[in-house]
């Protein structure tokens, strides 16, 4: 769960600043940032745990790309206004890819220094 949690608050954080970029709006891009994330994160617990559970011999980039196809899924299904909602279910996403990437990356190398340990 901590590792969903501090996904959370880094997904948060750019939902909010993309938002806010594109809609200039304080309070839409605040229930944006709380919204898409929440509905995300709880996408996020879902798949990290079915991944392990199938135990794929896949490489981090194609876990990664798994879930940025879900995360895409759920910013374009969530969004408002079409032309604001579909740069942002291209613009979000992508940048929660690459976080997701290090994400999973610097948790797998803490990871490994708490088994060494």
């Amino acid at each position: 769960m901590k590792k969903t949690i501090s996904f959370a608050i880094l997904h948060f954080g750019v939902a909010f600043t993309v938002a806010y970029l594109l809609t200039g709006e304080l309070l839409t891009a605040s229930l944006i940032a709380l919204i898409e994330p929440a509905v995300n994160t709880v996408a996020f617990y879902f798949h990290d745990l079915g991944w392990h559970k199938l135990k794929p011999k896949h490489s981090l980039q194609a876990k990664t790309s798994s879930f940025a196809v879900v995360h895409f899924s759920v910013a374009f299904l969530l969004s408002g206004e079409l032309l604001t909602g579909g740069v942002m279910a291209m613009i979000e996403p992508a940048i929660n890819t690459v976080v997701f990437f290090f994400h999973e990356r610097l948790w797998r190398a803490r990871s490994q220094q708490l088994a060494l340990a």
